[in-house]
Order: structure tokens, then sequence, then C-alpha cells
């Protein structure tokens, strides 16, 4: 298995501080962050590698003014490919997509200028995420003749309703602001996402690993289950989660009331 010291890595920068937050940061600047192939195999490996090396959580952010103006257009148009050569394409996404969704790790998106189309599907894919004023969301590909590969039909219907995808999707509405909140397609709308970003990672990575292991990866997987299998499920995991070492020792401390108490600000 590739460590991240030996990825090669071109139009992603990754890197860990001493606390194991890792800055995962899209690196196109110049194309909007649209994402080609190279780009999505990058998010493969990066993810295939990060649970490996003690990170705890991540920001995923990106250079520029824009999060991601999603498929690179241009490298689609210019490849002219068959029908089974972009259903590979797709599952690629989908490959690097569930390796975020379901690393096991944290992952909070800081957002900025365009979340559009695969750039949505990506962002979809992260536990938490942060826009700023700048900030907007759009499905336009029944405008530009394609349909959704990445994702959407999942994770973006997931959060706003197949109703509003598809309006999305049909007519090219974008979403920004606080009725990009209030839909569900980000969770807090701030003056700097990056800032905050880096506080929920922060505080997330406080929390005993094996919890967020189950938060950031059993949820979704229940998500797929029947109700009666994702139940089952969701004891399995609960008695293997509250009976950890970590847990005990922090119950320890709320019976001794030295633990932190849940308070509203």
């Amino acid at each position: 298995m590739q460590r991240l010291a030996d990825l090669t890595l071109e139009t992603i920068t990754v890197d860990v501080d001493d606390a194991g937050i890792a800055t995962v940061r899209l690196n196109r600047p110049d194309k909007r962050n649209a994402l080609d192939l190279s780009t999505i195999e990058q998010f493969v490996s990066i993810f295939n590698a990060l649970p490996r090396e003690g990170v705890r959580a991540v920001v995923l952010c990106a250079s520029g003014d824009h999060f991601s103006a999603g498929l690179d257009l241009v490298e689609h148009h210019r490849q002219d490919r068959t029908a089974a050569d972009f259903m590979h394409v797709c599952l690629r996404w989908h490959e690097a997509f569930n390796k975020i969704e379901y690393s096991g790790i944290p992952v909070i998106a800081a957002l900025k200028g365009a979340v559009v189309g695969g750039g949505l599907e990506l962002a979809s894919s992260a536990h938490i995420r942060v826009a700023d004023p700048s900030t907007y969301f759009a499905l336009p590909e029944g405008q530009r003749g394609l349909f959704t590969g990445g994702g959407a039909t999942i994770r973006v219907a997931g959060l706003v309703g197949k109703a509003r995808m598809i309006d999305m999707m049909l007519t090219g509405r974008i979403y920004k602001d606080r009725e990009a909140v209030d839909v569900g397609l980000a969770q807090y709308l701030v003056e700097d996402s990056e800032a905050r970003a880096f506080e929920i990672a922060r505080r997330a990575a406080e929390n005993p690993p094996l919890s967020n292991f189950a938060i950031c990866s059993a949820i979704s997987h229940m998500q797929n289950m029947s109700p009666l299998d994702a139940s089952y499920a969701e004891s399995v995991v609960a008695g293997i989660v509250n009976t950890q070492p970590a847990s005990k020792e922090r119950l320890e401390a709320f019976a001794n009331k030295t633990g932190p108490r849940v308070k509203p600000q």
C-alpha cells in the first residue's frame, strides 16, 4: 500500500500538521479546479493512503477563487470517448468519492466560488460543508446535454431531495447564501470558509478515532440498508464503540463531573 510520501501529485497538494489534520487542496486555479481524470486518480490514491497515516481529520479545499467547476469539459470533449470509455471514467469518480465518504476520517469541505456539477459531487462526498458568501451551487448538466456521473443522484439528491435536484438539472437553478444552507447543500455559511473548516477539523480530531470512524462510515453504510438491517448494524457498531477504552475514560470523567458538559454558548 502506497504512503503519502510515495505519491506523485500534480493537481492536488497534501499537507499533514502535527495534530494530524490533513489539508487536501485542489490546485488547478487556472481551470477553476475542474476535475480531469488525473485529478480523480490522485483522489483515489490520497484517500487510500490517509487512513494509514494517522490522520485524524481532513480539510478539503482549493486554490484560487473557486472550489471546483466540475468535470473538465475540455478534456472530455477532446478525448472523444465512447460510451464504454466514459462509463469507466464515472466508475473511477465513484471510487474516489466513495473513498472520501467511507474513509472513516472526518472530511470538512471549505467551499468558495463555483461548486458546480462534478464539483458539487465532490463536495457532497465530504461529511461537513462550509460555504462562504462567494459560494454558489449548480448542476448545469441539462443545459450541456450531459447527465451526472459522479454520484449526484445518490449524494446530492440525499442532501436536497429528488425534486430540487431535478429542478437544478432541468433549469440550471443556482443556490447560494442562506438558501443553500436551508436546502442542505452546506451546513455553515461564514466569511472565511477555510478558517472555519480548520476549526471544525480540530474539534473533530479531539474525538476518539474509533468514534469518528463509526460516525464517518457506519452512518453512510446504514443509509444503504433496510431499516431492519440498519438497526441491527447500529447495535453492533454501538456495542464496539461504546465499550472502547477511550469511551470508558470519558464516561468516568463525566461521572466525576470533570468532563465537558453539553450547554449552549
